[in-house]
């Protein structure tokens, strides 16, 4: 029933300043979070936009830019159908456009260590990267394992970035190889989205007729779009001097720019000069500059949205405990996290112990945690005091607490209500009701809530939906049902999501009747009335609520049917069937539940969970608790 977790913040009052500087357009936006702190610790978002951009990432505070946020700098995807191509001449002169103008840097997703056209291109750039912090895996690895590779190659990317800083990135797709593998410009075009960059295509006129060649654009552009990027300019490489004009005339009406360029054989010894020569002659700076800057909706893949989270955690600090420190899948998350600086830990058990185990694994960072022994009385008694006060109602002695205490997750639920981390991550080990029911009975809901709802944000291909309540409430009457719809469009909100709500039936709007029916419309009538602003629909079918096409028959003239983005589940029967169908069936990764409604962040892990969904799991508790 669970697979990770998370809780997110919310924004509430934004600032934007736009600053012309020469070349560029910088805006500068900053957004206050909604926080019960006192002013001096209330969260903040930077924005900063650079003309030139056309990507997503985010900028904190540091300056540093992580995948997976709303604030943009310059980054381009360059990749070709085929090998040999011309490409390289493309690559070579967009590197040299942006370094003339700001600091860039090269990333190579997937390239051969002998391959020596990355070190021209580390070369004409200046963002002070090395070789091997601009290349991801090799493409052995991309063609036999493409799904891991792609979150190594966005783990590697993200890393780039921290490191350099730069204003402009130019991602070089793979080069030519012996083994031929149909799905690599598939792959080219996959990692361009999980790395949310447009993309420079790059088609060759050889042996193609200009119709031939405006099939292949075409043909290959729905792959990038299906992928989920956008293709913002072409070029058309090996280009004798018979061919310009035809083409020209051919992709008259394109609706992205078309360049064409000439044949230049890198394997010359001029081979440089040549290409800079091409591309100065037949590029227009101001034109290439135009395409860099237009709009561009970034995807949100599953690996974007991973790797957002750790920079969104790092950029505000938090201290999270783990009470599962015997399990080796939880200390070698734990060394991830604490090796990039991206959370505090409190890891509680014994610390020579896990230390050593540690050492075993190949660990390296575990010394940079807290160690928190349970038999650590100037901890244990009052954390002993507090639980007999909170427990005082239900007769809770001394002894009692003590013996509750024991358990990992009641003393780990206990650290955070004692304020000595700020949310905790359990369920390795644990069940979900050993996780859920200390939080319950100590931590309580947040103010302003009756109930707990477990949401899971389903990451689809291209973006993310809000499912619930998928994993806590079995039969909600209208009024609980109305108030985990609210709950869930906040948490969708809070992963910066215009919530759009639909209160899902096996009737839309009236066409079936039943008790079943009219609970759903009577909780649709309560989130009406009370969040008159957010956009619901209900009773809705899922077909209805999710397709446009759909809901032009079912819900003619309805703004929210179609483009549903937080799915309220009428029952939990229907909710973990439904999240399971739709994960398995589509291939999305569910990430949840989250625990909505706790007053202090707690998440519950699958005891099948992995390193990944662990360190994806403490950076989405540790941004709820920003």
């Amino acid at each position: 029933m669970k697979e990770s977790n998370l809780n997110f913040f919310s924004p509430t009052i934004g600032v934007r300043f736009i600053v012309p500087l020469g070349l560029f357009r910088i805006t500068v936006r900053y957004a206050w979070l909604k926080t019960a702190k006192p002013l001096a610790r209330v969260s903040y978002r930077l924005h900063i936009t650079i003309a030139h951009c056309a990507n997503d990432v985010v900028s904190h505070p540091n300056n540093v830019k992580y995948i997976g946020d709303t604030v943009s700098f310059t980054s381009v995807t360059i990749i070709s159908p085929e090998a040999a191509n011309g490409r390289n001449v493309v690559a070579l002169g967009v590197t040299k456009a942006l370094a003339a103008a700001g600091k860039t840097g090269v990333f190579r997703p997937a390239v051969c260590r002998k391959d020596t056209f990355t070190d021209v291109l580390i070369e004409a750039s200046n963002a002070g990267l090395s070789r091997e912090q601009s290349v991801g895996v090799c493409p052995k690895r991309a063609r036999n394992d493409k799904e891991g590779s792609r979150a190594d190659i966005v783990a590697a990317y993200t890393q780039a970035v921290e490191t350099a800083r730069p204003d402009a990135m130019v991602i070089v797709g793979t080069d030519r190889s012996a083994v031929n593998d149909p799905a690599m410009f598939s792959f080219n075009a996959d990692f361009a989205a999980d790395l949310q960059s447009p993309v420079l295509l790059a088609v060759c006129t050889i042996e193609r007729t200009p119709e031939q060649v405006k099939s292949t654009v075409e043909a290959s552009t729905k792959v990038i779009e299906d992928a989920g990027s956008k293709v913002v300019g072409v070029f058309i490489t090996g280009c004798d001097d018979t061919q310009p004009d035809p083409l020209k005339a051919c992709f008259v009406d394109y609706p992205v720019p078309v360049w064409t360029l000439p044949a230049v054989d890198f394997n010359d010894d001029d081979a440089i000069s040549k290409a800079d020569e091409a591309f100065a002659t037949n590029v227009d700076a101001a034109e290439l500059t135009a395409v860099l800057e237009s709009p561009f909706d970034a995807p949100t893949t599953p690996y974007a949205f991973q790797y957002g989270l750790l920079g969104k955690a790092k950029a505000d600090k938090k201290t999270i405990v783990l009470p599962e420190g015997n399990e080796d899948r939880i200390i070698k998350a734990a060394d991830y996290l604490l090796e990039r600086d991206i959370v505090d830990l409190i890891i509680v058990g014994d610390r020579e112990g896990i230390l050593a185990r540690g050492e075993e694994l190949g660990l390296k960072f575990l010394e940079k945690a807290q160690f928190q022994a349970k038999d650590d009385e100037e901890v244990l008694a009052p954390m002993v005091a507090k639980l007999c006060e909170l427990r005082a109602k239900k007769g809770m002695t001394e002894e009692q607490a003590r013996k509750q205490l024991a358990d990992d997750s009641y003393f780990g639920t206990m650290l955070v209500v004692l304020g000595k981390a700020d949310g905790l991550v359990s369920g390795s080990i644990n069940s979900t009701a050993n996780t859920v029911r200390p939080a319950l009975q100590v931590i309580k809901t947040k103010p302003g809530s009756s109930l707990v709802s477990g949401a899971f944000l389903m990451c689809f291909k291209d973006h993310v939906a809000v499912f619930s309540d998928c994993a806590i409430n079995l039969n909600p009457s209208a009024e609980q049902l109305a108030e985990i719809a609210i709950q869930s469009a906040e948490t969708a909100k809070a992963f910066g999501l215009d919530p759009k709500v639909g209160m899902l039936s096996y009737s839309t709007l009236g066409s079936g009747k039943g008790p079943d029916v009219d609970l759903v419309e009577e909780a649709t009538a309560l989130v009406k009335e009370k969040a008159p602003d957010l956009a619901v629909i209900g009773s809705i079918q899922f077909d209805a609520a999710w397709s446009p096409t759909v809901a032009a028959t079912k819900a003619k003239g309805n703004d929210v049917a179609g483009h549903v983005n937080v799915f309220v589940f009428p029952d939990l029967c229907a909710g973990n069937i439904g999240y399971k169908a739709v994960q398995r069936s589509s291939g999305a990764v569910a990430v949840g539940p989250v625990l909505q409604g706790l007053n202090r962040p707690v998440n519950d892990l699958s005891r099948g969970a992995t390193v990944q969904d662990i360190i994806n799991t403490v950076a989405l508790t540790a941004i709820e608790a920003q």
